[in-house]
């Protein structure tokens, strides 16, 4: 009978996987699980085709980073804390760049499949929950930025949407606004609905009837936070605060603010998503929410590699960073 690595990794319990890794005498293999594997390994005798277990231990120690919009400060800050402790740990990292597409954002995980790097990692994800499991039941290594993904062998970093969003509402009327206009990001993008459901949810505890009128959709760029309040201004309706969903959006703000004559914040309050840099530097300096993308990159990666020489998910699997809102000059009740 032609043993199988299959026939030894049902016997001893374990996945093809960790028997593979102990034939090529992984060190991160605990002891216990080794000798099990040994043992059946030896009842068998299973002999592993050479030419196999080469091109099994062969490994790219390369991680693949896609994300929704490089030139995004959000997506190159998060990059950067990838990029760092990767390379603190001896691994490369290619960044692909799907341009808001899922179809893209599709293809590139052709990366994992054909071998080319060891694991992936998705920023913010576009594609459905469903699309990740397969390739995590597949025993692919990922990595998720910005969202939950709940698969026990995906890790997932990100911070509470939801609540920071509500706290956002909580200064806005504390400053004395209750007509809060809300800017949202991409059509499928998790964050953006769940910043969404956090401005509902604060409206609904400050007892704010809420308007549709006072939602506009800004894409997470510039150019569509700018065209977002150009379509607010043309409404009948009034605001006197706008809660952007991220920091590229409150710029837009401020630029259509100016050729419109209103001003920030004597006229308008402001805030933001991300404590991108320019934020301190603008004028007036920009309320926001600061989140730790640095952080949040380095611990994906972390948890990737601990996956990828252990063969074990990393515990915990899920972390949820603290943010911060940043109260300055756009969102300060002006004397």
């Amino acid at each position: 009978m032609d043993i199988k690595m299959i026939d030894v990794a049902a016997r001893a319990g374990v996945s093809p996987a960790t028997v593979s890794r102990v034939l090529n005498n992984n060190s991160l293999v605990a002891s216990e699980t080794k000798d099990k594997v040994m043992k059946v390994i030896h009842e068998l005798g299973y002999q592993p085709n050479a030419a196999a277990k080469n091109l099994r231990s062969q490994k790219t120690m390369t991680i693949a980073v896609i994300v929704p919009a490089i030139n995004n400060s959000y997506y190159a800050e998060v990059i950067k804390g990838i990029e760092n402790q990767a390379y603190a740990q001896k691994y490369k990292v290619i960044i692909g760049d799907t341009a808001n597409s899922p179809e893209k954002e599709l293809e590139f995980l052709n990366l994992l499949t054909n071998k080319t790097v060891d694991g992936l990692i998705l920023v913010t994800p576009l594609l459905p929950d469903e699309e990740l499991c397969r390739l995590a039941d597949m025993d692919y290594v990922i990595g998720v930025v910005g969202r939950h993904v709940e698969h026990e062998k995906i890790h997932c970093v990100y911070t509470d949407n939801v609540k920071f969003s509500k706290e956002v509402v909580q200064h806005l009327v504390e400053q004395g606004h209750r007509e809060i206009a809300f800017l949202s990001g991409y059509a499928d993008a998790i964050d953006s609905y769940e910043r969404l459901e956090g401005y509902l949810k604060g409206l609904r505890e400050h007892h704010i009837p809420f308007r549709p009128e006072w939602i506009e959709n800004g894409n997470f760029s510039e150019r569509g936070g700018y065209e977002a309040v150009m379509r607010l201004a043309a409404k009948p309706v009034h605001f006197t605060a706008i809660y952007a969903a991220n920091d590229e959006m409150a710029l837009g703000v401020y630029q259509a603010c100016a050729e419109l004559g209103i001003s920030i914040p004597g006229q308008l309050a402001v805030v933001g998503v991300d404590n991108n840099r320019i934020s301190r530097y603008i004028t007036p300096k920009l309320s926001t929410v600061s989140q730790p993308k640095n952080k949040m990159g380095g611990a994906v990666v972390q948890m990737l590699i601990h996956h990828m020489e252990s063969g074990e998910p990393a515990e915990p699997r899920v972390r949820i960073l603290e943010s911060e809102l940043l109260v300055r000059e756009s969102s300060r009740t002006v004397e």
